[in-house]
């Protein structure tokens, strides 16, 4: 074949991959508001950026070849913010995106790349699950299941991003569950298999959104970080998580500019908190005022609501804050809440984010339902990745601290310095229970208020200052200067700040 004719061909069978699934869908996909695998990647990377791998892939099975174009799945490496991240975008509109011999040969080099060479790893996901007949009978496990290593281990030098759209079975579940960040399209369902196949199997039908609707993962599993309305906001929700996060575990996370108006208005924080210790407030206030204005970015907000975790900057640096939520509970601790920060407390460590916990709980949820929902448990991992971090660290007491919520959320030795505001009170339990035991009186019987008052004055941080077991007492207004001082001089020691990454083989969905 003469060489006009070889490049002609090439760029035929260019032209024929680029088509995806045809017109026909393609234009059905607009009618119904949906972006395409095309629109979705030129949404998610710099313009002009994407570098395509694996254009030319079909399917392995001959009848299967020309009604496979990019065999369901574009692949490459693009930039984010001018960084090289490698990229999955699910074509749904080839043979449903199903997960088929070639195109897990394609995720698997990527995402390999991407290990190797330190880049962020991001993956669009829409499908329906393993190919029939790729998977089927000993010879389709064979080749698809278990040979390769590079598609479920999990070791956290790169950072991966996810995002479950539309349908979302499979492969796009099973990579969301992975990932460090994951957001859902609102609307969209995201499981281990399709209604059809799970009403098949149980022998009943099933609803969508019980199986796996947005509002089950938001609030009842906990597996994705953030919810949005439409593809574009997925997309900008996937730069938005990368801008705080680093290429690699190696190096610190990217400096922004402080962002005008931060640090300003700081004696706001007095009007948020309560005078009254029994008052409930809500945290999430005093932390938009104590970070850059505009930086705080909250990860699973309805799931484990007494407690918050966000990435945030402070003086344009990267942070992760770990606070509990007085407005939810009281702030006491849900096994849902202690996942969720242990999930966070991982993600930060492995890619070196300092970490400030802002303390004010009463302690764990206790009775029958925490029991059946593994309370104990949780609360040991709880405190085995509070053990195991080390990246720089700080503890804020801004009011109650009791019991081994104490230590769990970075009180004692679990922190490079730890400050406490004049009204904190640390405790073994809170001071009407301890008054209830040790005087063996009731809230209103003769005497319990004077007992009260006793134990109440031995909760003061005053004596905890004395003896040097916290680092120093502060007002309210000054945290933000403190966090930005200390952290100066806890980033000088040898690392710089990248930690030692103990946590970094730790499961991502547990």
């Amino acid at each position: 074949m003469a060489h006009d004719e070889m490049l002609a061909e090439l760029d035929r069978r260019r032209e024929a991959a680029s088509a995806m699934g045809g017109p026909k869908k393609l234009a059905k996909r607009r009618e119904a508001g949906q972006l395409n695998a095309q629109e979705r990647l030129d949404a998610l990377v710099d313009a002009g950026s994407f570098f395509e791998v694996g254009l030319l892939g079909q399917s392995s099975f001959d009848a299967d070849a020309a009604k496979t174009p990019r065999d369901g799945k574009i692949t490459g490496f693009g930039r984010i913010d001018g960084r090289d991240v490698g990229v999955v975008v699910n074509d749904f509109t080839t043979k449903g995106a199903s997960t088929s011999t070639t195109n897990s040969k394609k995720i698997g080099y990527i995402r390999k790349t991407c290990t190797e060479k330190g880049m962020p790893f991001v993956h669009v996901g829409e499908s329906t699950g393993a190919r029939l007949p790729d998977a089927m009978g000993s010879k389709g496990m064979g080749t698809m299941l278990g040979n390769d290593v590079t598609q479920f281990r999990r070791m956290r030098d790169t950072p991966w991003a996810a995002a479950a759209l539309d349908t979302s079975f499979g492969s796009s579940a099973w990579l969301c569950c992975c990932s460090d960040f994951a957001v859902m399209k609102k609307g969209s369902i995201m499981s281990v298999s399709s209604p059809r196949l799970v009403s098949m199997a149980i022998g009943e039908n099933v609803d969508l959104e019980d199986l796996g609707g947005w509002r089950l993962h938001a609030e009842q599993t906990g597996l994705i970080d953030h919810f949005v309305d439409t593809d574009e906001e997925a997309m900008r929700a996937l730069r938005t998580f990368l801008s705080y996060m680093p290429s690699h575990n190696g190096e610190l996370p990217p400096d922004a500019p402080v962002s005008e108006g931060s640090g300003l208005d700081q004696e706001r924080i007095l009007d948020v908190l309560p005078e009254k210790r029994t008052q409930v407030y809500n945290m999430k206030k005093i932390v938009e005022l104590i970070f850059d204005k505009g930086s705080v970015f909250e990860l699973k907000p309805r799931f484990g609501r007494s407690a918050m975790v966000a990435l945030a900057r402070l003086d344009g640096k990267v942070t992760g804050v770990i606070a509990n939520n007085p407005n939810v509970g009281g702030g006491a601790l849900s096994a849902e809440a202690c996942r969720k920060i242990i999930d966070f407390t991982v993600m930060c460590d492995s890619f070196n984010i300092p970490l400030v916990r802002m303390m004010d709980t009463p302690g764990f949820v206790v009775g029958t339902d925490a029991e059946r929902r593994g309370a104990p448990g949780h609360i040991m991992n709880f405190m085995n990745a509070t053990c195991l971090t080390t990246v720089p660290q700080i503890t804020v007491i801004c009011r109650k601290a009791y019991g081994r919520a104490y230590v769990a959320m970075g009180g004692g030795a679990h922190n490079d310095a730890m400050i406490a505001w004049p009204g904190a009170e640390v405790s073994f339990m809170d001071p009407v229970f301890a008054t209830s035991i040790v005087h063996n009186l009731k809230a209103g019987e003769e005497g319990f208020e004077e007992a009260l008052g006793h134990i109440q004055k031995d909760l003061e941080i005053w004596d905890m200052a004395r003896i040097f077991s916290a680092q120093d007492v502060v007002k309210p207004q000054e945290t933000r200067a403190y966090l930005i001082r200390m952290f100066e001089i806890q980033r000088r020691r040898r690392s710089a700040g990248v930690g030692q990454h103990l946590m970094r083989t730790w499961p991502t969905s547990f």
